[in-house]
């Protein structure tokens, strides 16, 4: 929302006057206006705090899977993750020697 919203509470205000039937009515809607206000205000920074929330979730999924990505290639790419069967280390040795 944006400061649009003091001159509509102004306006609000203004026209609650006229019709309060006494002051401790105005008071409590005053009050009350000002509540919503605050809370509209809350509001609207709670919603761009989950903007900026969700902005940092994309980023840091996007950096996760592309980090999966480097960890599966590095141990596609070493010995030390590799089998170590009978026959996949028989069929290393054939690979070393040129068969």
């Amino acid at each position: 929302m944006n400061g649009n919203t003091d001159i509509d509470a102004n306006v609000l205000l203004s026209n609650e006057v006229e019709d309060c039937t006494s002051e401790a009515d105005y008071e409590e809607k005053q009050r009350l206006i000002k509540q919503i206000i605050e809370l509209q205000r809350t509001l609207e920074d709670l919603s761009a705090r989950v903007d900026v929330v969700k902005e940092e979730n994309m980023k840091m999924r996007s950096e996760n899977q592309i980090l999966g990505q480097y960890i599966e290639t590095m141990m596609a790419n070493s010995s030390v993750f590799q089998s170590t069967s009978p026959r996949a280390v028989e069929n290393r040795r054939q690979n070393s020697r040129g068969f």
